[in-house]
């Protein structure tokens, strides 16, 4: 629908240029005027603002200038129209758009917020949607919003203020992940967020180290540096570059490259709970390799051997091809991704 209205505009426009041309070049050519004046006699016979003419005309003069008259009035009143038309269709589709991206962001439950769609939050939304995590976009620049809003749920707004957050679904949300480019915004974010969801996990974006602190105590369960890391992951390609190499061959750019996965023992067909890996069998059954476990007082072992039980809100790290995390997945019907909180 929003291509018929641009393409009527272009059509419009056409007609004007048309119709201002040709009242130029037939004012010059019957009337023998100069290019200025026959610019002057065309701009007042379509405006009809009723200024003096350059010179007494002839009877050809007259009836092309009646004959101009008569089309001009149709051509600049459809173009009037189109114009009207234009602008109140891209607001009324853009609001639409807006309702629809509205209702949508309500119906989210268990979902991830994102505030700031920068670098780092482009990033999050891009290995967040490899996992097919439902997540909404924070943003206050109407600008970019527009631009990605066919590819992102978003929110336009300040995260700083409580009814953005709130708009967002904070209360609903199972975790905030704010990429801010300044600390102090983080901070309030982080703030703000712990204060109207208390048991939301929040992950935060810090420029300074000095600041870590500061946003664990505001209520941040994890914080990260990206330049930190950064510059550590340019450091290590020097001194151990086929290592990162290969970590690098396990980052999750979409569902064909997914090489690691976690496992919640809980999402386990009913049966595994108490068992060891080695009743779990994951090996020979979807050719996966158990590279680590997280016990339920969070602490990890690398590597866990398999004697080792599964317990209730524990996980397991897995490693395999795409084809062998698709087939865990499968196997032990796992739907999605556990996210890693």
């Amino acid at each position: 629908m929003f291509k018929l209205f641009k393409s009527k505009f272009y059509i419009a426009v056409a007609l004007l240029l048309f119709i201002f041309s040709f009242g130029i070049i037939g004012y010059r050519l019957l009337g023998n005027y100069s290019w200025v004046e026959a610019a002057y006699m065309t701009v007042i016979t379509i405006t009809t603002v009723g200024f003096s003419e350059v010179r007494p005309t002839d009877d050809i003069t007259k009836i092309f200038t009646i004959v101009l008259i008569t089309s001009s009035v149709f051509i600049v009143a459809y173009a009037i129209s189109v114009v009207i038309e234009y602008v109140l269709s891209r607001s009324t589709l853009q609001n639409i758009k807006f309702r629809k991206m509205k209702k949508q962001v309500d119906s989210l439950n268990n979902h991830i917020i994102i505030c700031g769609y920068g670098r780092n939050g482009m990033q999050a939304a891009k290995k967040l949607n490899a996992y097919r995590k439902s997540f909404v976009v924070i943003e206050q620049d109407e600008e970019l919003v527009n631009k990605h809003n066919d590819e992102v749920l978003f929110v336009i707004g300040n995260a700083n203020e409580d009814e953005t957050l709130e708009a967002a679904g904070i209360q609903r949300a199972e975790c905030l992940i704010t990429t801010l480019p300044n600390d102090a915004d983080n901070l309030f974010v982080v703030l703000s967020s712990r204060q109207l969801n208390k048991e939301i996990v929040i992950i935060s974006r810090a420029s300074q180290e000095t600041s870590q602190r500061k946003l664990k105590l505001a209520g941040a369960n994890k914080t990260i540096m990206p330049d930190k890391i950064g510059g550590d992951h340019m450091a290590s390609l020097v001194v151990l570059p086929d290592l990162i190499e290969f970590m690098d061959q396990l980052s999750i750019d979409d569902e064909t490259t997914i090489n690691l996965e976690e496992v919640a023992v809980d999402n386990l067909p009913d049966g595994y709970l108490y068992k060891t890996l080695v009743d779990l069998d994951l090996r020979r059954q979807t050719g996966c390799t158990a590279i680590g476990y997280k016990q339920p007082d969070g602490k990890y072992i690398i590597n866990p051997d398999a004697s080792v039980q599964l317990l209730p809100n524990s996980k397991l790290m897995v490693l395999g091809q795409p084809e062998q995390i698709k087939k865990l997945n499968t196997l032990f019907q796992i739907a999605e991704s556990t996210f890693n909180g």
